[in-house]
């Protein structure tokens, strides 16, 4: 038995990629894509046609129309390899619009009905922001379900949980990144291994506070840098998973020098002493402003997600 296929005793396994190319050799239940993986799989020869196709057919129509048409055909191409739900995002441009960023989630959804895709297999991404936070809330009343994303922090994820949310991806690998940058040439990285790594602990300590009270929002461990951060989390409701890292679980084998063991136990989590804890908008956004880590990846994200965006909109216009 390889590591893939144990980490799916315990976890379901997510194939994070816009190359839908990718996804039948590793049979993932999920397919998450945000706009760096877009603009990353259509800048690829292979996908001209299909970004051609598009912007051909609905030239004339407004960019973000067209760009969430774009969207929700490379969701579609991606639900038809997979048998569980596509996550697409809403454009970051609007993650501190509620109002704006509900309205285009609810077009994304009609998009995909039309398209013959039910709903149900379609999670909506939007950063989680306070704003982020309200609109999937109004969209989880609605039955459109959600996957709050660039979550960094214990009070994100809280809020989320509040919210009804659906689906939370906390970041593993974005949280390691600040710690190492931050250590600079003081940094152990055999000290923050495996369940000493900040972005294990962080997702860790979401989980087993929402399983200790009964919160029904699936955390969604995502943004890995190796296989040891993943395999830490082995028993996370879910991991999504780059097709490269995705590939090194499959390539090796499990064993004694290579063990595959439960790590996050709802159970367990049951017997542990955590406090309830409630945000309301004063208190998420001073629990996060005193989270540097989490304020600043939040912040950084949101503009990579923006300038991705803005490339992909280049690239339309070109085609």
């Amino acid at each position: 038995m390889n590591q893939l296929q144990a980490l799916r005793q315990f976890t379901t396994v997510v194939a994070d990629t816009g190359d839908f190319r990718q996804l039948a050799q590793f049979q993932p239940q999920d397919a998450t894509t945000n706009p760096s993986l877009v603009l990353k799989t259509l800048q690829r020869p292979e996908y001209a046609p299909l970004l051609r196709e598009i912007v051909t057919r609905f030239r004339g129509r407004p960019q973000d129309e067209v760009m969430d048409r774009l969207l929700v055909r490379l969701g579609c191409e991606i639900l038809a390899l997979i048998p569980g739900r596509v996550s697409t995002e809403v454009d970051a441009r609007l993650s501190f619009d509620a109002d704006a960023t509900y309205t285009r989630a609810e077009r994304i959804v009609q998009l995909y009905e039309a398209a013959g895709i039910a709903p149900q297999r379609v999670l909506i991404k939007i950063a989680a922001t306070w704003e982020g936070i309200r609109a999937a809330e109004r969209l989880e009343r609605r039955g459109i379900h959600c996957n709050l994303t660039l979550l960094f922090s214990f009070c994100q994820a809280v809020a989320c949980g509040q919210a009804r949310v659906r689906l939370i991806s906390p970041f593993v690998g974005r949280i390691y990144d600040w710690y190492k940058a931050k250590a600079g040439a003081a940094w152990d990285e055999a000290a923050h291994t495996g369940e000493r790594d900040h972005g294990v602990q962080s997702v860790a300590q979401i989980y087993r506070y929402f399983k200790r009270h009964g919160i029904a929002t699936e955390v969604m461990g995502a943004s890995f840098r190796n296989t040891g951060q993943i395999l830490a989390l082995a028993g996370c409701d879910l991991l999504t998973i780059s097709p490269e890292l995705l590939a090194q679980l499959a390539a090796r084998e499990v064993s004694a020098d290579a063990p595959v063991s439960r790590a996050l136990d709802p159970d367990t989590a049951q017997s542990l002493d955590l406090p309830a804890v409630q945000y309301d908008e004063p208190a998420f956004r001073f629990a996060l402003n005193q989270d540097a880590m989490a304020a600043e990846k939040l912040a950084e994200g949101i503009r990579a997600f923006v300038a991705d965006t803005q490339q992909l909109q280049a690239l339309m216009l070109a085609a």
